[in-house]
């Protein structure tokens, strides 16, 4: 069996439905009747609604065709969907992946507050996880947050660790940063 490349076409498409099962498999069945192939996928629910986000790659015309079925698909199974082209993405400078954990009573600035945090110290975001829930003895509103940041190379950890974890203390918040390590099964 040979590898085939990935396409250097892509179009991003953003579906929302109530059903996960048959939003996932409509989109997926979508990519593959239009000869197009899933590169990156991501599924989450939000109350009643999930919401799928698909990196479809291909040739521009099996893109083409696969743009041109959407707009029907969406219609005849009460989806919302929106699509738009992207490419690969350009060279990145090099830069370390970090987690982010944050564990904290619920404040609805608080993740308004570490975005500013990472925009002002020029902190790269590649991936958030954000979710509320209620604690179970005290029926408190609390928050967890995961989020994959990028440091560039030349980026002093230990200062950038002490930066952080001050701001944390100073927003009441338990948080962590530390190196992206893969997940293994």
């Amino acid at each position: 069996m040979s590898v085939l490349p990935l396409p250097e076409q892509y179009v991003l498409i953003s579906a929302t439905g109530r059903d996960p099962l048959e939003l996932t498999n409509l989109i997926c069945r979508a990519c593959q009747e239009n000869r197009c192939s899933v590169v990156s996928s991501r599924l989450t629910r939000h109350g009643q609604y999930s919401v799928l986000i698909v990196q479809a790659g291909g040739s521009w015309d099996a893109l083409a065709r696969l743009e041109g079925a959407l707009p029907s698909l969406a219609k005849r199974h009460e989806l919302q969907l929106t699509h738009t082209r992207s490419e690969d993405e350009t060279t990145r400078p090099q830069a370390l992946p970090y987690i982010v954990y944050v564990s904290a009573l619920y404040r609805p600035d608080i993740l308004a507050e570490l975005c500013q945090f990472f925009a002002d110290h020029q902190i790269g975001l590649d991936n958030i996880t954000y979710d509320t829930y209620q604690a179970p003895q005290t029926d408190t509103t609390m928050l967890n947050a995961t989020i994959t940041v990028t440091l560039l190379a030349s980026t002093q950890i230990n200062w950038l660790r002490d930066q952080f974890l001050d701001f944390a203390d100073s927003l009441n918040l338990d948080a962590l940063i530390e190196p992206w390590r893969p997940q293994t099964p």
